[in-house]
């Protein structure tokens, strides 16, 4: 009863609707974070495991259709990250093995000096004199690809003359080639045609391009650089009549990628399709019809031009 009234207290509960809603609520909910706690869990412990750098990491993309698109999103970033830490690894091989190739001789060589075993003349410390110049232009390349990787290697570009940049750098390998007994060819009929580009890098492409064809090309062959133009662009030539590419021509921009002999730092042809690149161009190489190898860079035209 109620003690103000005198009538009998309501002790009814909430309508039956309401108590519906609530328990309908709760269900939704639970079968709502079943649905999404699951595999936001295993999200969360995949990018623990990435943070701990198990690269390895993947998850079960399932649940909710935004969900399973998050889940092989991360998958397809762990993927990316592992290949990143694999060329990582693989490149710091490769370094140590090309740093330590003239090391040991500079080792061995004043080892040597100071056993008495060689005399402390000019052709012995000539030796250690290359070695050095060796190490250093390795250096010298590693920073180079390092400054493209990272989006910092400045270009100064002004209008160059691509058929000027190719005939400075075959005078500039003209000794190099001769020395092997390489014939030299430039054939760069559109002379006045010019460009956008950093005349520095260019001809750091050209002479990568020139001494990697001269190496591997035997005495008594030929190299030769051609200039062509199109309306859209400038295509320079580096055609030798050496030992050809091989059924995979592409690896050979890889870095290090070289034969073991071959005398080169591995990271010229690298380098080079990445200056090109920058320049927004394109390098590419294919074997030469009766042996030899092509590498061609497609260099674009100003649109006033085109």
């Amino acid at each position: 009863w109620d003690g103000d009234r005198g009538g009998p207290t309501d002790r009814r509960g909430p309508p039956p609707i309401v108590a519906a809603v609530v328990v309908a609520a709760v269900i939704a909910t639970i079968v709502a974070y079943r649905r999404i706690g699951g595999p936001v869990s295993e999200l969360l412990g995949g990018a623990q495991r990435i943070g701990a750098g198990d690269y390895d990491a993947r998850v079960r993309p399932y649940g909710p259709r935004t969900v399973r698109t998050l889940g092989h999103a991360f998958n397809d970033m762990a993927q990316r990250l592992d290949r990143a830490e694999d060329t990582r690894r693989r490149f710091l091989a490769d370094v140590s093995h090309e740093l330590r190739t003239p090391l040991t001789v500079l080792q061995a060589e004043i080892e040597a000096q100071l056993d008495g075993v060689h005399p402390r003349d000019d052709d012995h410390l000539t030796t250690l004199l290359e070695q050095t110049g060796t190490l250093g232009r390795l250096v010298d390349d590693l920073r180079t690809l390092a400054l493209g990787e990272a989006g910092r290697l400045d270009l100064h570009a002004e209008a160059v003359a691509p058929a000027a940049v190719a005939i400075d750098a075959v005078a500039a390998m003209r000794a190099t080639a001769d020395r092997r007994e390489v014939a030299l060819i430039v054939d760069a009929p559109d002379g006045g045609v010019e460009i956008d580009a950093d005349p520095v890098r260019l001809g750091q492409v050209l002479t990568n391009l020139l001494g990697n064809a001269i190496r591997h090309t035997p005495p008594g062959g030929t190299v030769t650089v051609s200039v062509r133009t199109t309306t859209s662009a400038v295509h320079i030539t580096v055609t030798d009549t050496g030992e050809g590419l091989g059924d995979d021509p592409d690896r050979h921009f890889d870095r290090f990628a070289r034969a073991a002999d071959s005398g080169g730092s591995g990271l010229g042809l690298a380098i080079a399709r990445q200056l090109v690149e920058r320049h927004d161009g394109r390098l590419t190489a294919a074997n030469r019809p009766g042996g030899g190898a092509v590498f061609e860079v497609a260099l674009p035209r100003p649109s006033s031009t085109s």
